[in-house]
């Protein structure tokens, strides 16, 4: 490859990609103990992760989280082998120079990796995160300014209140009643249509069995 050509790559600004990823019972990995490392295993716990902690100290409430079974704590510093199985690393120690090898590792073995406070070590960055009930909203200034990411997150957090919560949770049962009881594809499509141009009030003011009877009485 041209030399030209691997230069202009390294000056590309990196473009990260939104997804949503299931992590629920999947070996999730944090390097450190401190209170960076106690945030992000607070919000991998938030989604069900299987939590395995790196680190010979640790604060008193990511003890307790062990105490209680709700992480496996290993207390000891970082080795080689540590990431094997992990879907995801998280390096988050207050020295650089094992969250650079544990970004080499996680690299040598294809595990995307997350390094606090060093975008361009990262695979991946975390976002703002908004969970309420179902509802998740995730946002990014695409790690250039991280306080307008949490600024924007109280914002928009104030506005979602227990009515959306509710609402969401009574929508994803009907998509699970359309999709369990309407095999038709085109029959699907026009319930699914009607659902969504419901307003919360209409949804909030009957219960399951009203919302289960206005769309499934004549289904057939």
């Amino acid at each position: 490859m041209p030399v030209s050509s691997v230069h202009s790559r390294s000056l590309i600004k990196p473009s990260y990609y939104p997804v949503f990823l299931c992590i629920a019972q999947k070996p999730c990995v944090v390097v450190g103990g401190g209170k960076v490392a106690e945030r992000k295993v607070k919000m991998l716990l938030k989604f069900q992760a299987s939590v395995i902690l790196i680190s010979p100290e640790v604060t008193p409430r990511l003890l307790r989280y062990a105490e209680e079974n709700r992480i496996k704590l290993i207390r000891r510093p970082y080795r080689k082998g540590d990431l094997k199985n992990a879907l995801l690393v998280f390096a988050a120690t207050n020295d650089g120079t094992i969250n650079q090898n544990v970004k080499e590792d996680a690299q040598k073995v294809r595990i995307p990796v997350n390094v606090a406070d060093n975008p361009d070590l990262c695979d991946f960055i975390v976002p703002s995160i908004i969970k309420k009930g179902p509802i998740v909203i995730a946002i990014s200034t695409s790690a250039t300014l991280p306080l307008l990411s949490k600024k924007l997150r109280k914002e928009i957090g104030s506005i979602i209140n227990d009515k959306h919560i509710t609402y969401a949770k009574n929508i994803g049962k009907l998509r699970k009643m359309v999709m369990k009881n309407v095999t038709d594809e085109a029959k699907r499509k026009q319930i699914m249509r009607r659902i969504e141009r419901m307003h919360v009030h209409d949804v909030l003011s009957q219960n399951m069995k009203e919302l289960n009877n206005l769309f499934f009485s004549r289904k057939k």
